[in-house]
Protein backbone atom coordinates (compact mmCIF):
# COMPACT_ATOMS: atom_id res chain seq x y z
CA UNK A 1 0.00 0.00 0.00
CA UNK A 2 2.89 2.28 -0.47
CA UNK A 3 1.76 6.12 -1.06
CA UNK A 4 -1.56 5.32 0.86
CA UNK A 5 -2.45 8.62 2.71
CA UNK A 6 -4.13 7.52 6.26
CA UNK A 7 -4.66 9.85 8.93
CA UNK A 8 -4.51 8.36 12.17
CA UNK A 9 -5.92 9.48 15.33
CA UNK A 10 -4.74 8.22 18.69
CA UNK A 11 -0.65 6.84 19.29
CA UNK A 12 -1.16 5.15 22.87
CA UNK A 13 0.14 1.08 23.74
CA UNK A 14 -1.93 -0.03 20.37
CA UNK A 15 -1.98 2.44 18.07
CA UNK A 16 1.61 3.52 17.82
CA UNK A 17 2.82 0.11 16.70
CA UNK A 18 -0.43 0.03 14.60
CA UNK A 19 1.47 3.66 12.76
CA UNK A 20 5.02 2.38 13.02
CA UNK A 21 3.63 -0.76 10.94
CA UNK A 22 1.69 1.21 8.06
CA UNK A 23 4.65 3.40 7.94
CA UNK A 24 7.30 0.38 7.66
CA UNK A 25 4.71 -0.61 5.05
CA UNK A 26 5.06 2.37 2.74
CA UNK A 27 1.99 4.38 3.87
CA UNK A 28 1.86 8.25 4.26
CA UNK A 29 1.15 8.70 7.76
CA UNK A 30 -0.13 11.94 9.31
CA UNK A 31 -0.71 11.05 13.21
CA UNK A 32 -2.98 13.28 15.58
CA UNK A 33 -3.08 12.43 19.74
CA UNK A 34 -4.67 14.10 22.45
CA UNK A 35 -0.65 13.39 24.00
CA UNK A 36 1.56 14.99 21.35
CA UNK A 37 4.73 13.59 22.90
CA UNK A 38 3.76 10.27 21.76
CA UNK A 39 4.25 11.04 18.40
CA UNK A 40 7.82 12.05 18.75
CA UNK A 41 9.26 9.30 17.40
CA UNK A 42 6.82 8.05 14.65
CA UNK A 43 7.28 12.13 13.17
CA UNK A 44 11.00 11.19 13.67
CA UNK A 45 10.36 7.88 11.60
CA UNK A 46 8.88 9.86 9.07
CA UNK A 47 4.78 10.26 9.95
CA UNK A 48 3.47 13.60 9.68
CA UNK A 49 1.94 15.77 12.55
CA UNK A 50 -1.97 16.87 12.58
CA UNK A 51 -2.82 19.97 14.78
CA UNK A 52 -6.82 18.19 14.65
CA UNK A 53 -8.62 15.53 13.73
CA UNK A 54 -9.74 17.60 10.79
CA UNK A 55 -6.55 18.44 9.58
CA UNK A 56 -5.92 14.42 9.93
CA UNK A 57 -8.94 14.03 7.75
CA UNK A 58 -7.82 16.89 5.15
CA UNK A 59 -4.53 15.34 3.88
CA UNK A 60 -5.92 11.81 4.03
CA UNK A 61 -8.28 9.08 1.94
CA UNK A 62 -8.80 6.60 5.05
CA UNK A 63 -8.53 7.38 8.49
CA UNK A 64 -8.12 5.25 11.44
CA UNK A 65 -9.00 5.62 15.20
CA UNK A 66 -7.70 3.94 18.09
CA UNK A 67 -8.83 5.79 21.13
CA UNK A 68 -9.74 4.98 24.57
CA UNK A 69 -14.01 4.99 24.87
CA UNK A 70 -17.21 6.02 22.59
CA UNK A 71 -16.82 9.66 23.91
CA UNK A 72 -13.79 10.09 22.87
CA UNK A 73 -14.56 8.65 19.03
CA UNK A 74 -17.34 10.99 18.99
CA UNK A 75 -15.00 14.00 20.33
CA UNK A 76 -12.46 13.26 17.29
CA UNK A 77 -14.89 12.56 14.63
CA UNK A 78 -17.75 14.65 15.48
CA UNK A 79 -16.68 17.40 18.13
CA UNK A 80 -15.04 20.47 17.41
CA UNK A 81 -12.16 20.31 15.12
CA UNK A 82 -13.37 16.72 14.68
CA UNK A 83 -12.84 14.45 11.17
CA UNK A 84 -16.18 15.59 10.18
CA UNK A 85 -15.00 19.00 10.00
CA UNK A 86 -12.47 18.78 7.11
CA UNK A 87 -13.65 15.33 5.47
CA UNK A 88 -14.27 14.91 1.65
CA UNK A 89 -16.92 12.76 0.46
CA UNK A 90 -15.50 9.65 -0.36
CA UNK A 91 -13.56 9.76 3.06
CA UNK A 92 -13.67 6.04 4.75
CA UNK A 93 -12.78 6.25 8.89
CA UNK A 94 -12.19 2.96 9.98
CA UNK A 95 -12.56 3.00 14.04
CA UNK A 96 -10.04 0.69 15.92
CA UNK A 97 -11.40 1.52 19.39
CA UNK A 98 -13.63 -0.85 21.38
CA UNK A 99 -16.73 1.30 21.65
CA UNK A 100 -20.49 0.86 21.55
CA UNK A 101 -22.33 -1.01 19.33
CA UNK A 102 -25.26 1.42 19.18
CA UNK A 103 -23.28 4.68 19.21
CA UNK A 104 -21.24 3.36 16.29
CA UNK A 105 -24.30 3.13 14.44
CA UNK A 106 -25.63 6.32 15.12
CA UNK A 107 -21.79 8.19 14.38
CA UNK A 108 -22.13 6.01 10.97
CA UNK A 109 -25.24 7.87 9.87
CA UNK A 110 -24.15 10.98 11.29
CA UNK A 111 -21.16 10.57 8.84
CA UNK A 112 -22.80 9.19 6.03
CA UNK A 113 -25.04 12.54 5.44
CA UNK A 114 -21.44 13.86 4.80
CA UNK A 115 -20.72 11.35 2.20
CA UNK A 116 -18.40 9.42 4.55
CA UNK A 117 -18.31 5.80 4.74
CA UNK A 118 -17.65 4.46 8.85
CA UNK A 119 -16.04 0.94 9.09
CA UNK A 120 -16.04 -0.40 12.83
CA UNK A 121 -13.45 -2.64 13.33
CA UNK A 122 -11.97 -3.23 16.80
CA UNK A 123 -8.87 -5.23 17.94
CA UNK A 124 -7.63 -8.25 19.21
CA UNK A 125 -4.08 -9.34 20.17
CA UNK A 126 -2.94 -6.61 22.89
CA UNK A 127 0.53 -5.01 22.75
CA UNK A 128 2.69 -8.02 21.14
CA UNK A 129 -0.17 -8.21 18.61
CA UNK A 130 0.28 -4.96 17.27
CA UNK A 131 4.06 -4.68 17.30
CA UNK A 132 4.13 -7.66 15.45
CA UNK A 133 1.15 -6.59 13.23
CA UNK A 134 -0.90 -9.84 14.00
CA UNK A 135 -3.72 -8.59 15.59
CA UNK A 136 -7.45 -10.44 15.20
CA UNK A 137 -9.27 -7.25 13.22
CA UNK A 138 -13.07 -8.09 13.58
CA UNK A 139 -15.17 -5.28 11.03
CA UNK A 140 -18.06 -3.99 10.93
CA UNK A 141 -19.96 -1.72 7.54
CA UNK A 142 -20.02 -2.02 4.20
CA UNK A 143 -18.57 -5.01 1.97
CA UNK A 144 -17.37 -3.12 -0.38
CA UNK A 145 -15.59 -0.22 1.68
CA UNK A 146 -14.49 -2.77 3.71
CA UNK A 147 -12.51 -4.28 1.07
CA UNK A 148 -11.13 -1.26 -0.01
CA UNK A 149 -9.67 -0.87 3.44
CA UNK A 150 -8.86 -4.36 4.13
CA UNK A 151 -5.28 -4.01 2.48
CA UNK A 152 -4.78 -1.62 5.09
CA UNK A 153 -5.97 -3.54 7.58
CA UNK A 154 -3.52 -6.50 7.07
CA UNK A 155 -0.15 -4.78 7.09
CA UNK A 156 -1.73 -4.55 11.20
CA UNK A 157 -3.12 -7.48 11.63
CA UNK A 158 -3.20 -11.12 10.67
CA UNK A 159 -6.94 -12.18 11.01
CA UNK A 160 -9.15 -9.76 9.25
CA UNK A 161 -12.28 -10.68 9.03
CA UNK A 162 -16.28 -8.79 8.08
CA UNK A 163 -17.97 -9.61 10.65
CA UNK A 164 -21.88 -8.21 9.13
CA UNK A 165 -23.14 -4.67 9.18
CA UNK A 166 -21.86 -1.56 10.88
CA UNK A 167 -21.75 -2.54 14.33
CA UNK A 168 -21.01 -6.38 14.14
CA UNK A 169 -17.28 -5.56 14.47
CA UNK A 170 -18.04 -3.73 18.20
CA UNK A 171 -20.42 -6.48 18.77
CA UNK A 172 -18.04 -9.18 18.20
CA UNK A 173 -15.02 -7.37 19.99
CA UNK A 174 -17.52 -7.67 22.87
CA UNK A 175 -17.53 -11.51 22.42
CA UNK A 176 -14.54 -11.30 22.67
CA UNK A 177 -13.88 -9.80 26.11
CA UNK A 178 -16.17 -12.00 27.61
CA UNK A 179 -13.97 -15.15 26.43
CA UNK A 180 -10.53 -12.99 27.35
CA UNK A 181 -11.75 -11.97 31.02
CA UNK A 182 -12.83 -15.77 31.77
CA UNK A 183 -9.40 -16.94 30.52
CA UNK A 184 -7.50 -14.73 32.49
CA UNK A 185 -9.80 -15.12 35.45
CA UNK A 186 -8.80 -19.26 35.07
CA UNK A 187 -4.93 -18.45 34.73
CA UNK A 188 -5.67 -16.35 38.02
CA UNK A 189 -7.14 -19.15 40.21
CA UNK A 190 -4.86 -21.79 37.95
CA UNK A 191 -1.94 -20.65 39.14
CA UNK A 192 -3.04 -19.42 42.32
CA UNK A 193 -4.25 -22.83 43.41
CA UNK A 194 -0.72 -24.28 42.29
CA UNK A 195 1.80 -21.56 44.36
CA UNK A 196 -0.73 -22.00 47.70
CA UNK A 197 -0.37 -26.48 46.74
CA UNK A 198 3.18 -25.54 46.79
CA UNK A 199 3.95 -26.53 43.14
CA UNK A 200 6.93 -25.23 40.80
CA UNK A 201 4.59 -22.43 38.74
CA UNK A 202 7.19 -22.86 36.05
CA UNK A 203 7.04 -26.68 35.55
CA UNK A 204 3.09 -25.97 35.82
CA UNK A 205 3.20 -23.61 33.33
CA UNK A 206 5.47 -25.33 31.08
CA UNK A 207 2.87 -28.21 31.39
CA UNK A 208 -0.68 -26.72 31.46
CA UNK A 209 0.31 -24.58 28.31
CA UNK A 210 1.10 -27.65 26.30
CA UNK A 211 -2.44 -29.44 27.20
CA UNK A 212 -5.44 -28.99 26.88
CA UNK A 213 -5.19 -25.24 29.31
CA UNK A 214 -3.21 -23.86 26.28
CA UNK A 215 -3.89 -20.52 25.45
CA UNK A 216 -2.50 -16.83 24.08
CA UNK A 217 -3.56 -15.47 27.08
CA UNK A 218 -1.52 -18.16 29.06
CA UNK A 219 1.47 -18.06 27.20
CA UNK A 220 1.43 -14.32 27.38
CA UNK A 221 0.24 -13.72 30.75
CA UNK A 222 1.81 -17.20 32.57
CA UNK A 223 5.27 -15.59 32.57
CA UNK A 224 4.31 -12.37 33.80
CA UNK A 225 2.71 -13.31 36.87
CA UNK A 226 5.31 -15.99 37.87
CA UNK A 227 7.91 -12.77 37.09
CA UNK A 228 5.82 -10.93 39.20
CA UNK A 229 5.28 -8.47 35.99
CA UNK A 230 2.56 -6.50 36.50
CA UNK A 231 3.10 -3.93 33.55
CA UNK A 232 0.04 -4.09 31.44
CA UNK A 233 -0.54 -5.45 27.94
CA UNK A 234 -4.16 -4.46 28.86
CA UNK A 235 -4.99 -2.65 31.86
CA UNK A 236 -7.68 -3.04 34.37
CA UNK A 237 -9.09 0.21 33.75
CA UNK A 238 -9.65 -0.80 30.08
CA UNK A 239 -10.68 -4.26 30.66
CA UNK A 240 -13.42 -2.82 33.07
CA UNK A 241 -14.27 -0.29 30.36
CA UNK A 242 -14.91 -3.25 27.42
CA UNK A 243 -17.13 -5.10 30.22
CA UNK A 244 -19.46 -2.46 31.03
CA UNK A 245 -19.61 -2.33 27.34
CA UNK A 246 -20.77 -5.92 26.95
CA UNK A 247 -22.92 -5.67 30.36
CA UNK A 248 -24.99 -2.39 28.54
CA UNK A 249 -25.29 -4.34 25.37
CA UNK A 250 -25.98 -7.93 27.22
CA UNK A 251 -28.94 -5.83 29.51
CA UNK A 252 -30.27 -4.74 26.08
CA UNK A 253 -30.11 -8.07 24.21
CA UNK A 254 -31.80 -10.17 27.54
CA UNK A 255 -28.23 -11.98 27.90
CA UNK A 256 -27.48 -12.75 31.64
CA UNK A 257 -23.75 -13.06 31.93
CA UNK A 258 -23.09 -14.26 35.71
CA UNK A 259 -19.68 -15.20 35.30
CA UNK A 260 -18.66 -11.36 33.44
CA UNK A 261 -20.19 -9.64 36.84
CA UNK A 262 -17.83 -11.67 39.14
CA UNK A 263 -14.87 -10.79 36.70
CA UNK A 264 -16.12 -7.26 36.77
CA UNK A 265 -16.59 -6.67 40.51
CA UNK A 266 -13.29 -8.44 41.36
CA UNK A 267 -11.71 -6.16 38.78
CA UNK A 268 -13.29 -3.04 40.49
CA UNK A 269 -11.77 -4.18 43.97
CA UNK A 270 -8.21 -3.90 41.86
CA UNK A 271 -9.47 -0.53 40.95
CA UNK A 272 -10.16 0.26 44.21
CA UNK A 273 -6.91 -0.19 45.85
CA UNK A 274 -5.37 2.34 42.98
CA UNK A 275 -4.59 -0.61 40.76
CA UNK A 276 -6.08 0.02 37.31
CA UNK A 277 -2.94 0.77 35.38
CA UNK A 278 -1.75 -2.39 36.37
CA UNK A 279 -2.40 -5.33 33.50
CA UNK A 280 -5.10 -7.75 34.10
CA UNK A 281 -2.52 -10.41 34.95
CA UNK A 282 -2.78 -8.41 38.32
CA UNK A 283 -6.68 -10.38 39.04
CA UNK A 284 -4.04 -13.28 40.39
CA UNK A 285 -3.69 -10.92 43.66
CA UNK A 286 -7.34 -10.63 44.17
CA UNK A 287 -7.37 -14.34 44.32
CA UNK A 288 -4.52 -14.69 46.53
CA UNK A 289 -5.80 -12.25 48.87
CA UNK A 290 -9.02 -14.20 49.15
CA UNK A 291 -6.41 -17.10 50.97
CA UNK A 292 -5.03 -14.37 53.21
CA UNK A 293 -2.53 -13.70 50.85
CA UNK A 294 -0.72 -10.37 50.09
Amino acid sequence: MAGENIGFIGAGIMGGPMVRNLLKAGCAVTVHSRTRSRTDELIAEGAIWADTPADAAARSDVVITCVTDTPDVEAVLLGCGGVIEKARPGLICVDMSTISPAATIEMGKTLQAKGVTFIDAPISGGEIGAIEGKLSIMAGGAKEAFETVRPILEIMGRTVTHCGPLGSGQTTKLANQVMVIHTIMSIAEGLAFAEKAGLDLETTLKVTGAGAAGSHSLKALGPKIIAGDLKPAFMVDLQLKDLRLVEEYAEKIGQPLPGVALARQLLVSLQARGRGKDGTQALIDVIRQLAGRD
